[in-house]
């Protein structure tokens, strides 16, 4: 037997395996670095996060990615050669990690890598009669796991698409397995560059789970904070706080076509951009609107538009448990909660053990783990059939 087959078998044998957790989002601050020990796997899985860290990527590397980021025309030669080099600085980072935590290479089973998304194409976003949903991530594994000497399970979106998906949000295995409940009707609502959700109803079984995108999170005022204000966010909502919400201008933005669309369904930067919002000002009439008043219509965009799916899927008490970059926005948390129906109550994902910034990173190790050690059946076992890149 293969040496990196015969550690594969033996990894899926243990009674618990240590698996490192990647993940790098739309919002493009870093990358996500989660250090899980993990034992069991389905509704029987338990997670021990023993480290976890956001290494933020310099001013250099977000360039990088920007030129490439969600844009209809790239150089074909300059992505070839950034996937290449993000999945080597990726595996740089994780080295550098498992030197910081003292954790011998040798001692990880596996790293679950989400790559970098750059162009996300469900098949609602493009005119492609002949085609169906697509999705690219860059940060090559094979990279990775030579960099780092650690097996690396990757290409999870693209699994999900071969089955039939659109390859996002994945969010829905590792919340089913780690926090459905019994006893309350939950929503593990994630803020990243795109907002989505979970819905879990009480004792639900994975049919019974409804996750989708629901639109932008914070990749508008992310996008707009770079533009206007050269910085990559709105820090503590300072410009948005100073800014009055635009009805106009949020009416215009909320009649964008995706909004009607049912659940599931999955979007991205390629739809909610800064030409985007510069149709919907144009229509409205309100391009003299100043930057704080933007922001603070954004803000609300986001808003609203996460509380009425919320409202229009639990009729009754539900918990809401949030994760992401949003959760550390004073105004949108304010914005949401005020919006949300009495019987809804908001919560950080803290709550239920999991840090709000390490929960995306933490579901990826997860899906690794149900690679590894998961029982498929029909419904689930399509998107964990494994693709690995052995060291």
């Amino acid at each position: 037997m293969h040496p990196h087959i015969e550690k594969l078998y033996q990894s899926a044998a243990k009674s618990e395996r240590l698996i490192i957790g990647l993940m790098s989002g739309t919002s493009l601050d870093g990358l996500d670095v989660a250090l899980c020990r993990i034992a069991g796997s389905g509704r029987d899985t338990q997670v021990e996060v023993q480290a976890f860290t956001t290494c933020a990527y310099p001013q250099t590397v977000k360039d990088k990615i920007l030129s490439v980021f969600a844009k209809q025309t790239v150089s074909l030669e300059y992505l070839t050669l950034l996937n290449a080099w993000l999945g080597t600085y990726h595996g740089e980072l994780i080295n550098q990690c498992l030197k910081d935590w003292q954790i011998d290479a040798d001692d990880v089973d596996v790293i679950a890598s989400h790559g970098q998304t750059i162009f996300h194409c469900p098949k609602h976003q493009h005119q492609y009669s002949d085609f169906g949903n697509a999705t690219l991530q860059i940060g090559d594994a094979d990279h990775i796991a030579v960099t780092t000497g650690i097996t690396t399970v990757a290409d999870f979106r693209q699994k999900h698409i071969a089955a039939g998906g659109e390859g996002a949000p994945l969010a829905q295995y590792g919340d089913y397995y780690y926090f459905a409940s019994d006893k309350e009707h939950r929503v593990l609502l994630n803020m990243g560059g795109i907002a989505n959700l979970t819905y879990l109803p009480k004792g639900t079984d994975l049919e019974g789970v409804v996750c989708s995108d629901l639109g932008p999170g914070n990749t508008l005022m992310d996008a707009y904070m770079r533009e206007h204000f050269s910085q990559p966010y709105d820090g503590s909502a300072k410009q948005a706080k100073q800014g009055k919400i635009n009805q106009a201008l949020l009416e215009r933005l909320l009649a964008e076509p995706f909004f009607t669309l049912s659940l599931p369904k999955t979007t991205g930067p390629e739809v909610f951009n800064l030409a985007m919002l510069q149709r919907a000002q144009q229509d409205s009439d309100t391009r003299q609107l100043s930057h704080q008043d933007v922001m603070a219509t954004l803000s609300a965009l986001s808003a609203n538009v996460i509380a009425t799916h919320i409202n229009s899927l639990c009729r009754e008490q539900t918990m809401v448990y949030c994760s992401g970059g949003g959760v550390h926005n004073p105004l949108l948390m304010q914005q949401i909660n005020q919006q949300l129906a009495a019987h809804i109550s908001l919560y950080s994902s803290d709550t239920l053990g999991i840090h709000p910034d390490a929960k995306e990173a933490v579901l990826f190790a997860m899906l690794a783990n149900e690679c590894l050690a998961g029982k498929s059946s029909r419904h689930t076992g399509k998107p964990y059939q494994i693709s690995l890149w052995a060291k």
